[in-house]
């Protein structure tokens, strides 16, 4: 009769996440330079579209639709001085916001799993878990994006007006233009609109994250662990 072979304890004992053996701060490093690549990528694929909604929004009368309002931005502006208006203050708002939320995100996992009894182990955390994380994450991107979104969205409006002619075209930059709102609005000019972006960001990152957890578990081969998933994934 042959013999079971008996493994060691600590053979078998999950071993701790990748993330869990490195220090708190080089963990938070790690994943706002993600982040900030991540807002890169997404300011440079998405801007064009973000130029269209802004002048949807602000300006409702003037195009049929999104693709009328495409085309004529294209024609009449060009590339780089149409679609990708205000590429620079979209890299600051999106580079601030996805290097803190996923700053945070890490940080609050960490902060849930203590709260709920689970010794800070984020591997442990279920979905509600980690979407509620997000939501906590979301409360401090919120802070940065706000003035950096605000800076962004009056330049494109700005420059849509003097494109439509309904006003003459002011040579003023981001840097500019925040000096001019501190100078006339002060700090709380920056910060307008900042309940109705928490108000936007902390249920949206809810549903983020929870269907980023969602899909990754869904994609988890049986019996292996998240972790083992694929970058794809």
């Amino acid at each position: 009769m042959s013999q079971v072979a008996v493994e060691p304890r600590e053979l078998i004992t999950p071993a701790l996440s990748q993330k869990e053996k490195l220090p708190h701060y080089v963990d938070a490093a790690i994943d706002f330079i993600g982040g900030t690549a991540g807002g890169i990528a997404n300011v440079y694929v998405g801007q064009p579209l973000d130029t269209v909604k802004v002048k949807l929004q602000t300006f409702p009368t003037y195009y049929k639709n999104a693709w009328h309002c495409f085309k004529q931005t294209y024609t009449k502006e060009g590339i780089a001085r149409g679609l990708y208006a205000g590429t620079g203050p979209a890299l600051m708002a999106n580079i601030a916001e996805n290097a803190v939320l996923f700053a945070a995100y890490g940080q609050c996992q960490k902060l849930v799993a203590f709260g709920v009894g689970k010794s800070g182990k984020v591997d442990d955390l279920n979905v509600v878990e980690n979407a509620l994380s997000g939501s906590c994450a979301a409360v401090f991107s919120s802070i940065v994006l706000c003035p950096t979104e605000l800076v962004k969205c009056r330049l494109q409006a700005m420059r849509e007006m003097a494109v439509t002619g309904l006003s003459e075209k002011q040579r003023i930059g981001p840097y500019q233009l925040t000096r001019q709102i501190l100078r006339e609005e002060g700090y709380r000019g920056l910060f307008k609109g900042l309940s109705a972006t928490f108000a936007r960001e902390v249920p949206g990152y809810f549903f983020f994250f929870g269907g980023y957890e969602i899909t990754k578990a869904f994609l988890t081969p049986p019996g292996k662990t998240k972790d083992d998933v694929g970058k794809m994934a």
